[in-house]
């Protein structure tokens, strides 16, 4: 019964969330009644291929949001787009947008955006990793704007203040950060995103918050004037699976990322943390990672006559 009303009181938030911002659960339901399952299927598809796409997927749709609002503008290829700028060339999934895209097109042409399809696509990911499932609102259109020169995401060195303050102006609050930053639970991160805390982060030596165990595991793993493109989990010891592990680690002090471990750290943020951790008064992590996705795939949304709908992602019209 307890479980019935959590998920019941999820649903209805969902609905006030979104009132008014032009998305809704179930956009395409007559126009396009198989289109979240042709996205389903075609996730599940790639994942049993390549697991590594569900965090990609996860990633590219927090980088589109944060640029020129949820608006699939991450998609577009050519000289000088959002895809070209340095934090986004090592995103994934691209070809799993492309395919589902193509698949929906067959049955219902020029009705799904892209911007949808990778709303959707993301909130698959996470459920294939055995997360928990949400729902989400659709009706988003497809911008026609894409400029590396936009492009300014949070920075694995940013200080929580920066990060909350990048947050803020898109309408997500504290709470918001640490449970979307919760979703570095799967994925990786380069040697090079996070080796100077290893070895020359201060003039003492390696960044004296990082367990020591933890130290030597990394100093192997990224060893100096090593590969710097060498992947490393973000979640050790459970890297494919979302859960609390990645708030456990932190905890440990076993963050992989500067800007992940202070999140620990910070008086602001440690809180928020613990209670995902199960202290009191306790949040469910799954349930609040939902909420806060909602929130971010509403940012900046186009819908009515703004933006279009592309025939294909990678391409304005």
């Amino acid at each position: 019964m307890e479980k019935f009303l959590v998920k019941f009181l999820f649903l209805a938030m969902v609905t006030i969330l979104v009132e008014g911002q032009g998305t809704r659960v179930g956009f395409y339901s007559s126009s396009c009644p198989r289109a979240e399952s042709i996205v389903s299927l075609t996730v599940q598809s790639h994942y049993r291929s390549n697991p590594i796409i569900a965090p990609g997927l996860l990633r590219m749709h927090f980088h589109d949001c944060f640029v020129e609002g949820c608006d699939a503008s991450i998609l577009i290829e050519g000289s000088n787009t959002e895809k070209t700028a340095i934090p986004n060339l090592t995103l994934r999934g691209f070809e799993v947008i492309d395919d589902a895209k193509k698949q929906i097109e067959a049955v219902c042409p020029g009705i799904v955006s892209c911007a949808d399809i990778l709303a959707l696509a993301a909130r698959d990911a996470v459920v294939l990793t055995r997360g928990v499932s949400w729902l989400v609102p659709t009706g988003r259109r497809d911008g026609r704007v894409s400029l590396a020169s936009n492009v300014n995401l949070i920075s694995p060195t940013e200080s929580i203040d920066a990060q909350k303050q990048k947050f803020a102006a898109f309408g997500l609050n504290t709470q918001d950060l640490v449970a979307l930053v919760g979703g570095h639970t799967i994925g990786t991160a380069a040697c090079q995103t996070f080796s100077y805390r290893l070895y020359n982060f201060t003039s003492n030596g390696p960044d004296a918050s990082i367990d020591p165990a933890f130290l030597s595991q990394l100093q192997s793993l990224c060893p100096q004037n090593g590969d710097g493109t060498r992947r490393v989990d973000l979640d050790t010891g459970s890297a494919g699976r979302f859960d609390l592990c990645f708030f456990t680690n932190l905890r440990n002090n076993r963050g992989i990322l500067e800007s992940d471990q202070k999140l620990w750290t910070d008086a602001s943020t440690r809180p928020i943390v613990q209670r995902f951790l199960g202290g009191s008064p306790p949040l469910s992590f799954s349930i609040e990672f939902g909420r806060s996705m909602v929130k971010m795939s509403n940012i900046g949304v186009k819908t009515g006559t703004d933006g279009e709908i592309r025939k294909i992602c990678s391409a304005v019209n």
